[in-house]
């Protein structure tokens, strides 16, 4: 399909996979996306600025990066922010189409229902997006796609009306009348308001007289303040919204003086906040900030997973306000078609960009046409700019399943510098235009958004899944079913089912000549200061004690980690560790304690702040204290190992010191985890039929542990 996306500050349509249909969300084909000129024009600008002017621009980023540095390295942060400004931008949030396809959890959606859909994460300017069904709504029959694809654009200017709050007979100033200005000061209107408008533009004024706007301040008005002050007969306007975008603090300002007391300014768009106590303290202002399209935006449970907020607690949740604002189109409470200046056909972003720049639009709206003949789902691309068909023998063909911030930043990197035992053949995400960027930037062969294609490509060797927690345990047997051999990052499953799932296919597959590799992403144990520490300990003549603690840093609940997908993190991070333990005592657990704290708040969660022992078959004894309560800037991960005589520490994977024996102190810079070690030994498993890197045993007793341990978690029960 093709989807417009942004590169080198320039628009370019590109050829991507056609998305998959998630359980909450539902596949529309777009017959109009509009264009939002104000966002569009600085994400265009912004691809393409260096990498110095972006910084400049966002002293944070700076300071991430500078942070990056000091704890992964010049090179891994050179790497991770190449990957960021390399890839291609997608581009656009308001569209409306068709349903293809309905998610298997989506209600109230069927097939051929004309949709309006928003959101900067999914409604794309692209022949078919997949978008949560919260971000959905469905279009009036009187109302054409044309004029619903603004739905995003009226939703917004929709809540910042809602924020102020307005009554009937109030007087209120919109200053600037771009798209969100024009639309907010038609929903005053509809309110029973008398609106003032202010913009420094006559045409725009003029355009919003032409629809109702009753006043308008003149753009040679050398007093705004007072002009206002005199049509409201001294008093001052009961509100303003300010749907401006300047970086000047004068508009806030002018803004809180035009208000009587009492008054209440609503920020919309974006200007300058730097606020003086003298304009809003003696009047007793109300300043409010108006978010998006309303409640439940950037909420992940409302948008991804579609809890929907109960009506008598939320009136107006940002899909509630997607349907108002269509509503208002229908009855023509609210005048689009005046405000749309051209559609172009959507090959001629180009053109339409061009008219932006030049600040050549009689009416501020512009609409792209991507025509109403049903397309084609095509969910695998071939990249051009690569040789397909090249077979190596002696090298493995991989597909990478997931896009995530980890897969891009650490597997791909380390896949292309191990080229003599990988070929990156294929590329999976559900979001065709990721895969297509890092297909791009690593030399894929192939893009897909269909799992299925790969399970069926008789050209993949292997394949490494790094996709959120909760698809692991299935999409891993799947490979294996198909023949492939697996690297699954950890956690390997979230359920006792799961597990069992695993343990019972390589159970029937005790009869075969030989089966696919499993391995776990327990990299942890690959790296070259675990290696030294197996050598220590692997001709002890006595059980160890080990004490390991993990400052793991703070996850919000409401992070995915922390959610179903993710499974929290006992299970989805200090498997690690279970796995160390394994792995340094190569023996079987035989008893469990574990206790968590006992917050009197919600802020900290009991399965992200506990402390764990465990005793092994062998006699030694290991403890994890895992938290999310200490600070930063003190070490992450230490461990002490007692033994022989012999005390072992090892601090973040940077230091090793062994007391007892003849061993220099091991230093390094950087934190080396084992990831690159990890993948060598699966290729030198696969290509020169090894031992498993991990043996099966031990990646299921580490997943066993892990999930014991969350059941005691969860149930306070001390022991297992």
């Amino acid at each position: 399909m093709k989807q417009i996306m942004l590169r080198d500050g320039k628009s370019i349509i590109c050829d991507v996979p056609s998305p998959v249909v998630d359980p909450q969300s539902i596949l529309v084909q777009v017959e109009y996306s509009c264009i939002s000129a104000g966002t569009e024009m600085m994400g265009l600008k912004a691809t393409g600025l260096s990498i110095v002017e972006r910084a400049l621009k966002k002293p944070q980023h700076l300071k991430k990066g500078l942070d990056m540095i000091t704890q992964q390295g010049l090179a891994y942060t050179k790497n991770f922010i190449n990957t960021k400004l390399s890839v291609d931008a997608p581009v656009g949030y308001s569209t409306a189409g068709r349903v293809l396809e309905v998610g298997q959890a989506v209600q109230g959606f069927s097939v051929g229902d004309k949709v309006a859909c928003a959101g900067a994460q999914c409604a794309f300017h692209s022949e078919i997006i997949s978008v949560p069904a919260n971000l959905c709504v469905s279009i009036p029959q009187n109302l054409g796609a044309k004029e619903a694809s603004t739905v995003a654009l009226g939703a917004i200017a929709l809540q910042g009306v809602r924020r102020l709050q307005p009554t009937l007979g109030e007087v209120f100033v919109v200053i600037g009348l771009g798209i969100l200005g024009q639309l907010t000061s038609q929903i005053l209107q509809a309110n029973g308001c008398v609106v003032i408008g202010s913009d420094l533009k006559n045409d725009r004024l003029d355009l919003a007289a032409s629809l109702g706007m009753e006043h308008s301040v003149p753009v040679d008005e050398n007093n705004q303040i007072d002009y206002i002050h005199r049509v409201t007969d001294g008093n001052g306007v009961d509100g303003v919204v300010i749907t401006a975008a300047a970086q000047s603090s004068e508009i806030i300002s002018a803004a809180f003086q035009m208000c009587r007391k009492k008054g209440r300014v609503v920020l919309v768009g974006d200007v300058g906040l730097d606020l003086k106590r003298d304009d809003i303290y003696e009047k007793e202002l109300d300043f409010l900030i108006s978010t998006s399209y309303g409640p439940g935006r950037y909420d992940y449970n409302y948008e991804e997973k579609g809890k929907e907020y109960p009506l008598a607690y939320v009136r107006w949740s940002e899909n509630r306000n997607m349907k108002e604002y269509l509503r208002l189109l229908a009855t023509k409470k609210v005048d689009i078609d005046p405000l749309i200046f051209r559609v172009f056909d959507f090959t001629k972003i180009d053109e339409a960009y061009s008219l932006i720049e030049e600040n050549n639009l009689k009416s501020p709206l512009m609409v792209l046409d991507f025509g109403t003949e049903k397309a084609k789902l095509i969910q695998e691309i071939s990249n051009p700019h690569v040789m397909n068909g090249v077979k190596n023998s002696d090298k493995l063909n991989i597909a990478v399943i997931g896009m995530g911030e980890f897969a891009r930043a650490t597997h791909l990197p380390n896949l292309k510098s191990l080229s003599e035992h990988y070929n990156v053949h294929t590329i999976f995400s559900r979001k065709g235009h990721n895969a297509v960027n890092m297909a791009k930037k690593f030399g894929a062969q192939k893009t897909t958004s269909d799992y299925q294609t790969v399970l069926t490509d008789d050209d993949l060797n292997c394949v490494l899944i790094a996709t959120k927690h909760h698809q692991h345990a299935e999409m891993a047997l799947a490979a294996l079913a198909a023949g492939k051999h697996v690297l699954v990052e950890k956690p390997m499953v979230l359920t006792s089912e799961e597990l069992n799932k695993i343990s019972n296919f390589f159970a029937d597959q005790t009869k075969a000549d030989s089966s696919p590799i499993l391995m776990t992403g327990y990299n942890r144990r690959f790296s070259p200061y675990m290696k030294i520490v197996k050598k220590q300990v692997l001709q002890r003549k006595n059980p160890m004690i080990i004490n390991y603690r993990m400052n793991a840093g703070y996850i919000p609940k409401e992070h995915w980690v922390q959610t179903e997908e993710g499974g929290g993190r006992n299970i989805g991070e200090a498997c690690h560790i279970y796995d160390l333990f394994t792995f340094l005592t190569g023996s079987q657990v035989v008893s469990i304690d574990v206790t968590p704290i006992k917050p009197q708040l919600d802020y900290y969660l009991t399965n992200d702040n506990f402390v764990v022992q465990m005793a092994f078959a062998d006699g030694s004894v290991a403890s994890l204290t895992y938290t999310a309560m200490g600070d930063s800037t003190y070490p992450k991960e230490h461990m002490e190992i007692y033994c022989d005589g012999k005390v072992v520490t090892m601090t973040d994977y940077k230091q090793l010191m062994i007391h007892g024996v003849r061993f220099n102190k091991m230093r390094s810079k950087i934190a080396d985890k084992g990831h690159k070690e990890e993948l060598r030994l699966f290729a030198e498993a696969i290509k020169n039929q090894l031992d498993w890197p991990i043996p099966l045993w031990e990646q299921i007793q580490t997943a066993e542990i892990a999930l014991t341990i969350e059941k005691l978690l969860l149930t306070d029960s001390p022991r297992a």
